[in-house]
């Protein structure tokens, strides 16, 4: 699924792979998916979009954010991006192709479900795309401690779990429970504590994981469990994911498990992160 530090990378891979390009041909909902949501009438997709340049693109959040003169393509979190170079195979299923005038082109695959929302400038009307426009990212200065204080000391957060404040009501856009793992491993906090029984140093260890396990995670590619636009998997080796359950923690030895909670899942050791 698309996270923060996948749709950064993403965007920048798109913004230098596909700028310049002119847009010859969309095909949308090719291959009917009841979770694959679209904005308006997905079938006037290509007179949207067709004859449009590649301006940019950008992420907020976990959203990926195409730019294409007065037009914009935004792919939300459970979307596959993938860039197909000239003489490259196209795959049979997808919920929107981008062919451009080069004969490279852009395919988007709906995995669970997924947004393939295409509009142009100030007609989406989606609380989601809004909240990640306006919130700062973790990845920016503007993300600092007194940002991050205001979130956990808001109405009602010290009754949360850790997982629950980082990764739900949109506290911090493209933060979800794939980074989500990572951070609390690296701040030594089990997913399950209750935000009010941290203490005032364990605040601050969390912030600063936040920070550093998000920049990281970005500047070696994104992770592993995820691909690129090149249909590559990430650099960054999660420490907490379906990839090392039941694999030992590199710190204390003990197996990484993994608990069903909040309606998905949580991994985490339980030498290093106590409950």
């Amino acid at each position: 699924m698309i996270e923060l530090p996948e749709a950064y990378i993403l965007a920048q891979q798109i913004k230098e792979t596909l700028m310049g390009k002119r847009i010859m041909n969309v095909t949308a909902a090719k291959s009917p998916h009841k979770f694959a949501w679209y904005h308006g009438d997905p079938q006037m997709y290509h007179n949207l979009l067709s004859g449009k340049t590649i301006d940019g693109a950008v992420n907020y959040g976990g959203m990926v954010n195409i730019i294409a003169r007065d037009c914009n393509m935004v792919f939300g979190d459970g979307v596959s991006l993938v860039f197909h170079d000239i003489g490259e195979e196209r795959p049979k299923k997808h919920q929107l192709l981008v062919e451009f005038e080069d004969f490279s082109a852009l395919s988007a695959s709906v995995q669970m479900y997924g947004g393939l929302w295409c509009f142009k400038d100030g007609e989406f009307d989606n609380q989601y795309y809004k909240i990640a426009k306006e919130k700062p990212s973790p990845l920016t200065d503007k993300f600092d401690r007194e940002y991050f204080n205001k979130i956990i000391e808001s109405p009602g957060a010290e009754k949360l779990s850790a997982k629950a404040l980082l990764a739900t009501e949109q506290r911090i856009p493209g933060l979800g429970n794939g980074v989500l793992q990572d951070i609390l491993y690296n701040s030594g906090i089990h997913p399950k504590r209750k935000v009010s029984s941290l203490t005032q140093e364990e605040k601050i260890t969390l912030f600063d994981s936040i920070k550093g396990t998000l920049i990281e995670m970005v500047s070696q590619g994104g992770r592993n469990t995820e691909k690129d636009v090149f249909d590559c998997l990430g650099g960054y080796k999660t420490k907490a994911s379906k990839n090392t359950v039941d694999k030992p923690c590199p710190k204390c030895g003990n197996n990484i498990v993994k608990e069903a909670y909040m309606g998905g899942s949580v991994y985490y050791c339980p030498g290093c992160q106590k409950k």
